[in-house]
């Protein structure tokens, strides 16, 4: 019981990690100072999604799922919690680059944004 708890757990820190990759950069209009914190996250995700790397979190959260008796799942948590919501048919390396550059895009326009603001 206590495993699937930390699973579930990490699946909710798991899902805060990528809004936060995506859309961290917004809260720099309030604390700039989390740009130290969001610019490597960012550069992880968008990693990620252009070279396919593996995502420590996704592992972690299977093998406490293993541990709790249950089966964990294959691929990464994109491709098991939130494309099947988006894009039942399934996650390319071509649309994970869109993903990777969607991050970047983003973020890049929320920090011109805020540079911009402060002068």
């Amino acid at each position: 019981m206590l495993y699937r708890l930390a699973a579930d757990a990490l699946l909710v820190v798991h899902l805060l990690f990528i809004v936060f990759v995506l859309l961290g950069g917004l809260l720099l209009l309030r604390w700039r100072i989390l740009a130290v914190v969001h610019l490597p996250a960012m550069a992880w995700g968008a990693a990620t999604e252009f070279f396919s790397l593996p995502c420590p979190l996704t592992d972690w959260e299977n093998a406490l799922l293993r541990a709790a008796g249950e089966s964990g799942y294959s691929g990464g948590f994109i491709e098991h919690y939130l494309w099947p919501l988006i894009y039942p048919a399934g996650l390319t390396p071509g649309i994970q680059v869109w993903l990777g550059a969607l991050v970047l895009l983003v973020n890049a326009l929320v920090y011109l944004w805020v540079l911009g603001r402060r002068h």
